[in-house]
């Protein structure tokens, strides 16, 4: 597919840039390139007896026309506009071409760039991924036996990505005799993978494929049948189950499972203990489970407890019950079992009880004990508890703020724990615990080349801000030994706060190219996340979003009046729902930033929550509420960064998105930036970064991705006058 370029004059400016963006767009002046402006075309909305205008809904594109090797004629008014963007923002921002290379090599040059994973045992095999030096991706390998086999290389990916911008290898399963590998792959960065089969032991790759499927497949006990899931063609909600018999087209797969709830979405899986596959369905309040033992694939799945409004479990295995951590009777979750034949929560008995002060966020099952993955006070614990109830211990970690998380432990019959502990002084680091000695060994921690980096270097702190209503809200923060709290410095500021998705205090090593130029960071555990508890989401969502966005203040504010920086030096930054986050903020309070990075950012809500035909709309009512509900659509419609772009002067602005985008399609960042450029007052800048080959998650390269991060801590840097 190709997409036109603009050209430049000799004046600097994109020669198609009229035509793009009609009468009012600007010619060239001796002070610099002028911003483009975009088209105006007037689009009224009738909802509730209430009129809502989009000038700039023409900016929408159907799959279908983004696809088109021929763009027609709406599709190249748009490719013109973001180009046109990116062009802008390229010559804005020209003066920083050099800071932006210096800070993408500080980036790269602390990553190790012949770095490997370390290895997990499973099956008899030893699996990892490593790198070599200057590949942007991996490669997939196994050993058989101990670090001592030979090496097979599963995957090359480097080899199969030439040739593609974009390229992500999704779920890579292995069939339980070690023979075939089946993995997935996505090169337009839509969510929508083909799968692939490669015999292991030939190299071969077989004739078997899976087209328009979601990314992963779980293979049953048999080695030759796999279930896998198909979206939506539209909306690319997972719906639909299948099962494929190796060796036959896709044309003659059964469909085992269809999710007719249009609030749900669907996937299949396998308890550890490799005894059943389990098809799960879910939405935001709401789960529900069926089983199959994956010896017996042309079985039929049974439920384990029929879906009820509001009750949300998940599902292990062990013996002769599963084990289910709920939200039955239990806001902050319990654990409880049920025998495997069982199938309502009739028949289910308490494991772990319900704490007020403690979540439970996830269990791992081994023979003789549980694992449990709890958090309190908005911190991570790992809690270890023998079957027999003859110990029950918490693991301790030493940092103010910090991320520990039970990693990948495939095994069942063993006493050691790989576990994941990092701060934000801390680079990521594995350990495996014995849980019988109690022994801790370092397996690898991540290395931060360059010789500059030293721990000691850099203090952490975990502090509390008081929210409007009297909440406290915890914010965690690094910075570099020897800082002054005289207002000076400047400081990021990062939130998310939406679907119970935490923000833990974790290690960044591009994040050293702001400490070190004196740059605070911080995260604000808000609510609409889950830091604090179940509480805590639950006041940050729906009719109580606006929490979200309060919280945020606050925090900021709290930062000014502890003196680790002023509004003049305060930024903030956040992608996805994030990036709502930062649109409702700087149309809040846009004098306390100086500056704002929106990535990815969901900031028309009213339009997108309203149209079921977009990805992810109707699967999130329970997040946002349905706002052909009155109630709903007159609150969301309160906070909406685009409904609520008014004429007064905004912070500066960088917003990133990517053209490929399923999530937050590209014209939610694209039509805000527009009208703000044509509503808003004052000379802060504004500009945009379109990724013309990527979506939500941006570059699939390893290296690429710190371009976007060069790009907006050069943008940061620059408003702080910063140019080394």
């Amino acid at each position: 597919m190709t997409h036109s370029s603009l050209r430049f004059s000799t004046l600097g400016l994109p020669l198609l840039l009229l035509t793009a963006c009609g009468d009012e767009a600007a010619t060239g002046t001796a002070e610099g390139p002028k911003a483009p402006v975009a088209k105006v075309v007037p689009h009224a909305m009738t909802e509730h007896g209430q009129v809502r205008h989009d000038d700039y809904f023409w900016m929408r594109l159907s799959d279908a026309q983004k696809e088109a090797e021929t763009p027609d004629a709406q599709t190249q008014d748009v490719l013109d506009y973001l180009n046109a963007e990116n062009d802008y923002r390229k010559a804005i921002l020209a003066h920083t071409d050099t800071l932006q290379k210096e800070l993408f090599d500080e980036m790269v040059g602390r990553i190790k760039q012949d770095d490997s994973s370390v290895p997990f045992k499973y099956h008899g095999y030893l699996y990892y991924s490593r790198f070599e030096i200057g590949q942007d991706y991996e490669l997939q390998c196994r050993k058989k036996g101990d670090a001592n086999g030979k090496e097979e290389i599963m995957l090359n990916v480097p080899e199969l990505a030439e040739g593609h911008a974009y390229y992500q290898v999704g779920g890579a399963e292995v069939s339980p005799n070690n023979n075939l590998l089946a993995y997935a792959v996505d090169t337009v960065s839509r969510r929508i993978y083909t799968v692939f089969f490669k015999d292991l032991g030939t190299g071969e790759m077989l004739a078997d494929k899976l087209e328009n499927v979601d990314g992963g497949v779980t293979w049953a006990n048999d080695n030759k049948t796999v279930f896998y899931t198909v979206q939506e063609p539209t909306t690319l909600r997972s719906y639909r189950i299948y099962k494929h018999t190796m060796g036959t087209p896709q044309s003659a797969d059964a469909l085992v499972y269809e999710e007719a709830d249009d609030m749900f979405n669907t996937y299949v899986g396998k308890t550890k203990s490799e005894k059943y596959i389990v098809i799960g369905s879910s939405e935001t309040l709401t789960t529900e489970y069926r089983v199959l033992d994956a010896n017996d694939p042309n079985g039929s799945f049974r439920v384990i407890q029929p879906r009820i409004v509001g009750l949300e479990y998940g599902l292990d295995h062990f013996g002769d019950h599963f084990y289910i951590n709920t939200n039955l009777d239990a806001p902050n979750y319990r654990l409880m079992r049920t025998p495997v034949n069982a199938t309502t929560k009739e028949n289910w008995t308490e494991v772990i009880s319900h704490r007020t002060d403690v979540f439970l966020g996830g269990i791992e099952i081994f023979k003789d004990f549980l694992v449990l993955s709890e958090r309190k006070n908005g911190l991570l614990q790992i809690r270890i508890k023998r079957w027999d109830n003859s110990s029950d211990e918490y693991m301790s970690f030493q940092d103010p703020a910090y991320a520990a998380y039970v990693s990948n432990n495939p095994e069942f019959d063993t006493d050691v724990l790989r576990y994941y502990y990092t701060s934000m002084t801390t680079p990521g680091t594995q350990y495996d615990y014995d849980m019988d000695t109690k022994e801790r060994t370092l397996l690898k921690q991540q290395e931060v080349l360059g010789g500059k980096f030293q721990v000691e270097n850099y203090t952490s702190e975990r502090l509390w801000a008081t929210a409007t209503d009297g909440t406290k809200v915890p914010i965690s923060l690094v910075y570099r030994k020897g800082l002054k709290k005289d207002g000076k410095n400047p400081l990021l500021l990062y939130g998310y706060g939406s679907y119970g998705n935490s923000m833990d205090a974790g290690f960044s090593s591009s994040r050293l190219s702001l400490l070190d130029r004196g740059f605070v960071y911080a995260l604000a555990h808000i609510r609409g996340g889950q830091e604090m508890g179940r509480h805590w989401y639950e006041d940050g969502k729906l009719l109580k979003k606006k929490n979200t966005f309060t919280d945020f203040i606050d925090c900021g504010k709290f930062l000014v009046q502890e003196g680790f920086t002023t509004p003049e030096h305060l930024y903030c930054q956040g992608g996805s729902a994030g990036g709502l986050l930062m649109g409702a903020v700087v149309n809040m309070a846009p004098d306390l930033f100086n500056g704002a990075v929106a990535d990815v950012p969901f900031v028309d809500v009213v339009s997108t929550m309203w149209d079921e035909s977009i990805p992810l709309t109707t699967g999130e009512f329970n997040e946002w509420g349905n706002p052909q509900d009155t109630t709903y659509y007159e609150y969301i419609r309160s906070y909406s960064p685009y409904d609520n772009v008014v004429a007064q002067d905004y912070p500066h602005l960088l917003v990133v998105t990517g053209y490929w985008d399923s999530q937050v399609q590209y014209w939610e960042p694209a039509k805000w930036v527009a009208k703000l450029r044509a509503t808003k007052t004052g000379d802060q800048k504004l500009v945009m970064y379109c990724n013309m080959d990527v979506g939500h998650g941006g570059a699939s390269g390893r290296f690429e991705q710190f371009k976007e991060i060069a790009l907006t801590y050069a943008f940061l840097l620059d408003l702080e006058g910063i140019t080394k």
